[in-house]
């Protein structure tokens, strides 16, 4: 019988389970071998391992910027069911009918007269129930904030605009009214109008070119009469005169006028229910049977119709933007 010391020595032993040292080392390397190649394919196709270019952009899939805004489009209807104009008084038809009156059955926005077939007749099925003339013979840029809010309490589809014409007809060319104020009084008229009617369209005219229509008149017996009575006098005072200083007075009314239309159309811009004229009303070559027999100055009732059309070819025609 063996002892107890050799009996130790030949108990059996527990098997041990060999650890996993060289298959986890595999798979490390493994791993870094293939980080490492990522990373080398990514600088030699010309990105960064951050994600982002050479220069250090970030790539758009990795980016955690909010994806830009589209811009919002222009809306524009070509086919109002009401319109309010506002204005002046060529939108008056001043001087149109009889001297020294206003006569808005032939006003190229509102008017009810077969022979001028105003906008209003054009665009709507019913011109007389929902048109509306807020128009003021007299009136300044300064007194549309007011139009428009007389205007904006009927909520019409669209309101007409055609102001800025007495702002450069002053005695003076020194009371002209400043460009500076003619933007802060047009940017308040549009505020008024979106406060009471956010959904209106706004169709904006440029103000006639003042200088073709003392060209026109200048050589009329009539007119040179009538425009002596006070009419216009920065631009049609001495409308004889050639000398130096007349004509740069004529030329002070023609950049003013040219400021006022650039103002219109960059604060129409930023409105999208509001669409400019590019201009067309100045652009317009009025012949001396559209202006007024009265004081060869204001639109007669062909020079009336002629308004019409421009602005319904302006308001329906289709552009990129609206």
């Amino acid at each position: 019988m063996p002892d107890s010391h050799e009996a130790a020595n030949t108990r059996p032993s527990r098997s041990r389970i060999p650890r996993p040292r060289r298959s986890r080392t595999a798979a490390i390397c493994a791993f870094v071998l293939v980080a490492v190649a990522g990373l080398v394919l990514a600088v030699a196709c010309g990105g960064t391992p951050d994600g982002g270019d050479r220069d250090g952009a970030q790539r758009a899939d990795g980016s955690t910027r909010p994806p830009a805004k589209p811009s919002p489009r222009r809306v524009w209807d070509r086919s109002p069911a009401s319109l309010a104009a506002v204005g002046d008084s060529i939108t008056r038809g001043f001087d149109a009918c009889s001297l020294l009156a206003d006569c808005t059955r032939v006003s190229w926005a509102t008017g009810t007269a077969h022979d001028v077939d105003s906008l209003a007749r054009r665009l709507l099925s019913d011109p007389k129930g929902k048109s509306w003339n807020y128009a003021v013979s007299g009136a300044v840029v300064a007194d549309l904030p007011q139009q428009m809010r007389k205007a904006a309490a009927k909520e019409p589809d669209m309101v007409t605009v055609m102001s800025g014409a007495n702002d450069a007809c002053r005695p003076t060319v020194e009371q002209m009214t400043g460009v500076a104020d003619f933007r802060a009084d047009f940017r308040e008229s549009l505020r008024a109008l979106r406060s009471a009617s956010p959904s209106t369209q706004v169709y904006v005219s440029s103000v006639p070119d003042l200088k073709r229509l003392w060209q026109q008149g200048r050589t009329n017996p009539i007119g040179q009469r009538v425009w002596g009575l006070g009419i216009c006098q920065s631009m049609l005072r001495d409308p004889q005169s050639m000398d130096a200083a007349d004509k740069q007075r004529r030329q002070q009314v023609h950049d003013r006028v040219v400021a006022y239309n650039t103002v219109l159309e960059q604060e129409c811009a930023k409105d999208l229910r509001c669409r400019y004229d590019n201009g067309a009303v100045f652009d317009y070559r009025f012949t001396p049977a559209e202006l007024s027999s009265w004081d060869w100055f204001h639109p007669s009732k062909e020079g009336q119709r002629s308004l019409a059309e421009l602005a319904y070819e302006e308001i329906t025609e289709r552009r990129p933007t609206g």
